[in-house]
């Protein structure tokens, strides 16, 4: 077993959870489970595969991570994130299990290959794979961005950190109803970080800053830099074009057209449409914002 712990955040994951669970238990048996009050079998099956299960209410996936980070009993040395409709590949499994425990002390974070599905099929192209994450660090080396959105595993200044070679999956089998409702909602969460750059309500989080986050970053640095700077709407059909198109996602055939258009066009323009409304509706007014988010959106800031 691995010098590992491994925290998974659930909501009704229970077509996936034991998929995922499975992937890490020839690695480590400290599995600890964060449940926003499940209302199917998730719970149930991740007690019954030996992880220890926690409840707590949620409010957004950076805050209900930091406070597994902070609250949590870690009896290792290394934690790992994963959600749970992710898991780990057979030779991703052999690796870890090789280099992991080899790693001199300087080295504070791995970083990770993540193979993208959509409708049961591999994403491979439209700059999709590989998506290099940090999803693995020394305790007490990394904290999760403080952000609604695009949140990121950042290490502490000046760490050192290695990417190992083979694959981790996220595959959400749930079909595209409750895609396109999990879209909806991320739309929402967006759209908060949007206006926060403008309206100012609470303290942005630039923490890439400070930390050489690989691939990551550079996608932060072209979201939150040129893309930002392009009109509402426009810039989601450029996006579209540029995946589909220069980054060669037709190569992945019919699913790869419905994958790149609804995640690179309808996704990005339906932030743009709920930002434009809530502006609209609320004149500027930072109060108002926050009403609108709260009544419309289900999101409380303070």
């Amino acid at each position: 077993m691995l010098d590992l712990s491994v925290v998974i955040l659930t909501l009704n994951e229970e077509l996936d959870i034991a998929r995922c669970i499975e992937s890490v238990l020839p690695l480590t048996k400290n599995i600890f489970v964060v449940d926003s009050f499940s209302t199917d079998a998730t719970v149930a099956i991740a007690e019954s595969l030996g992880a220890k299960v926690c409840r707590r209410k949620w409010k957004n996936y950076s805050d209900q991570f930091q406070w597994a980070l902070d609250n949590l009993p870690f009896p290792s040395t290394w934690v790992m994130r994963l959600d749970g409709n992710e898991y780990l590949e057979q030779p991703l499994q052999n690796e870890l299990a090789t280099k992991l425990p080899s790693l001199p002390d300087d080295v504070k974070g791995v970083f990770l290959n993540m193979k993208v599905f959509f409708n049961g099929r591999w994403i491979r192209h439209g700059g999709f794979y590989p998506l290099i994450l940090l999803r693995i660090w020394r305790v007490g080396y990394g904290r999760i961005e403080r952000r609604w959105m695009d949140e990121h595993i950042v290490l502490n200044a000046g760490s050192k950190t290695i990417t190992m070679q083979h694959n981790m999956v996220d595959d959400n089998r749930k079909g595209i109803s409750f895609w396109v409702g999990k879209h909806n909602a991320y739309a929402s969460r967006e759209a908060v970080d949007i206006l926060n750059k403008k309206y100012s309500f609470f303290q942005d989080d630039d923490a890439f800053a400070a930390f050489d986050g690989g691939q990551a970053k550079m996608k932060r640095f072209m979201k939150d830099g040129l893309y930002s700077f392009c009109p509402l709407g426009v810039r989601a059909l450029l996006y579209f074009l540029y995946r589909y198109f220069f980054r060669l996602g037709f190569l992945d055939g019919k699913n790869g057209f419905v994958f790149n258009f609804m995640q690179g066009f309808w996704y990005r323009f339906l932030i743009d449409l709920k930002v434009n409304e809530i502006e609209k509706m609320s004149g500027g007014s930072v109060e108002k914002i926050k009403q609108i988010l709260l009544e419309k959106h289900g999101i409380r800031l303070d």
